[in-house]
């Protein structure tokens, strides 16, 4: 019979007896803030503080179903005698689980509440996609001003000089 390391067991027995945990991913950010204002005892100026902010981090497909169940259940959880009740008293029993109580409101209510939620998690997703300023260009020359077949240079009308500069656009 083999004889197994005691740390090796105690691990063991200690791995079954410790509750489990599930980490998620977390996002730090890190930034400099003002330091704390000038003391009459020092003649130097103090340096800006460093202050790091952790948060988790919610994958997109997840904050979508939870924005979608805020206010009513799924289906298949909502059509239990707990969901039949509630909706007949207009209590709002919601949560992709269908297992806690959001408040008063009957189930056309919650459905319309639902859509708004999505909506405005479907604007702010759409806000953190692309830059607030847009991009602007001076426009491109059109395809369609030569031939197809190429045989012959196509010649280009040159703009008669006006007295006026040309107006530039904002971009």
């Amino acid at each position: 019979m083999a004889r197994l390391p005691l740390s090796l067991v105690l691990l063991a027995l200690g791995g079954l007896a410790a509750p489990t945990a599930w980490a998620n991913p977390v996002v730090c950010t890190t930034s400099l803030e003002a330091p704390a204002p000038l003391s009459p005892s020092t003649d130097t100026a103090p340096a800006p503080v460093e202050v790091t902010h952790c948060g988790p981090v919610e994958r997109t497909d997840q904050l979508v179903v939870n924005r979608f169940y805020t206010w009513t259940a799924p289906y298949a959880r909502g059509v239990d005698l707990l969901h039949q009740v509630t909706d007949l008293l207009g209590i709002a029993v919601a949560g992709p689980e269908g297992n806690r109580v959001m408040g008063l409101g009957f189930p056309d209510q919650t459905i319309v509440w639902d859509g708004s939620a999505l909506q405005n998690t479907y604007q702010v997703l759409l806000e953190e996609q692309s830059s607030p300023i847009p991009w602007r260009t001076v426009d491109l020359s059109s395809g369609f001003s030569g031939s197809l077949a190429g045989d012959q240079p196509v010649q280009r009308l040159a703009p008669e000089p006006s007295s006026v500069p040309p107006v530039r656009g904002l971009w």
